[in-house]
């Protein structure tokens, strides 16, 4: 059992990911910091954020109704990209390595989602 949602491994790389996209975004045209920048670092927030409030829900559906969240907010950092990546705001490289940092968050929060939906753990 945790004791802390920082010892979540969903959570360790949500956070991480959270930090590369603050890294990235602050290179983007000064005309996107309250737009594309401001809607990309926020949705980046609400994944970690998410795992961490779910993480102290008592009831499992109030637990997996946080982490869908964190879900979604993933999916929409995924279309940030592409559209960072279109509009030319980051490179080939970049675009790659923000790919795989999120997949890896995917599968580890996927992975919490289901240990708790199937096992009733924390």
């Amino acid at each position: 059992m945790t004791k802390s949602f920082k010892e979540i491994f969903a959570w360790q790389r949500a956070h991480s990911f959270v930090i590369s996209v603050y890294q990235v975004t602050k290179d983007y045209p000064q005309y996107e910091r309250f737009s594309l920048c401001s809607q990309f670092q926020r949705a980046a927030v609400s994944i970690a954020a998410n795992i961490a409030e779910g993480y102290r829900k008592d009831g499992i559906a109030d637990k997996l109704r946080f982490l869908n969240t964190a879900q979604g907010s993933l999916e929409e950092c995924r279309y940030y990209i592409l559209l960072s990546y279109d509009l030319n705001y980051i490179d080939l490289e970049t675009y790659n390595n923000m790919n795989v940092s999120l997949e890896e968050t995917s599968k580890l929060l996927n992975a919490y989602y289901r240990g708790i939906k199937e096992k009733n753990v924390q």
